[in-house]
């Protein structure tokens, strides 16, 4: 089911909801240029036993480009989104750009979440000049460019993306994302830098690193494990959509993990 929710700035963002409804509430938040779809594997597989709710992030999918983005604004919206539906706590899982917003919530909203997930990401993602170039270049020349090369970083050379149909409709919501949404999410993360603060986080973390990921690496993952304490890391065979590459095995880590709290 989707439904329209307002977030705390008065703006809309895109949410949908499938599963059990007195089910355990699994949250899943999208990656950079990405959109809900790209949690179809898991929403097939865990529907039957959670609450599964997926959104847009702001300014990607059908939720509304928002200006002045942060990754406190990032973080924020999925507590609006569990305020919205009613929902007093929740399992969070979140890959790359949402990997890190579910590290900014574990810090600064702990009480709403049963657990984290973060899949492909780091405390700090990547350098801020690189980030704040792309976001001028995709604002300049827009996301034609960067759709042409994205499969090399987001899948390895072993997966057969062009014959998946998840991967080719998640590189179609790259192609679909609005530019300026996209760059308002490249200055988020351009200035987010949890390094400092992850081992305040004390509810229960997964980490899951692509061992072929050149993005967010094992060595990220293995950073963010010896930080925080109660937490664990599991490694896929694959890059940096490994729910999408592996979606069994990422399933299967997930499910595991949630399952022996």
């Amino acid at each position: 089911m989707k439904q329209t929710i307002s977030n705390r700035q008065g703006k809309q963002l895109a949410v949908y909801s499938e599963g059990v409804n007195d089910a355990p509430v699994l949250v899943f938040s999208n990656s950079l240029g990405t959109d809900h779809g790209m949690w179809q594997p898991q929403l097939n597989e865990l529907k039957s036993h959670f609450n599964v709710i997926t959104y847009d992030t702001r300014g990607h999918g059908e939720s509304e480009v928002i200006g002045d983005t942060s990754l406190q604004n990032l973080a924020e919206d999925v507590v609006d989104i569990l305020d919205a539906l009613n929902i007093e706590k929740a399992h969070f899982c979140g890959i790359s750009m949402g990997g890190i917003t579910g590290l900014w919530l574990g810090i600064h909203y702990p009480e709403r979440f049963l657990s984290i997930t973060v899949a492909n990401s780091a405390a700090k993602i990547g350098q801020a000049d690189a980030w704040l170039s792309r976001a001028e270049s995709v604002e300049q020349n827009g996301l034609a460019e960067l759709v042409k090369t994205t499969h090399t970083r987001w899948f390895s050379e072993k997966f057969d993306y062009q014959h998946n149909v998840v991967a080719q409709t998640t590189i179609q919501s790259l192609a679909n994302t609005p530019a300026q949404g996209y760059a308002n999410a490249c200055r988020a993360l351009a200035h987010a830098d949890l390094r400092d603060e992850i081992a305040q986080i004390q509810i229960p973390v997964l980490f899951i690193a692509g061992t072929y990921d050149p993005v967010t690496t094992v060595a990220d993952a293995e950073f963010m494990q010896c930080a925080i304490n109660n937490s664990q890391l599991a490694k896929v065979d694959a890059s940096h959509l490994s729910n999408i590459e592996q979606p069994q095995k990422f399933t299967q880590e997930l499910t595991r993990f949630i399952q022996q709290l």
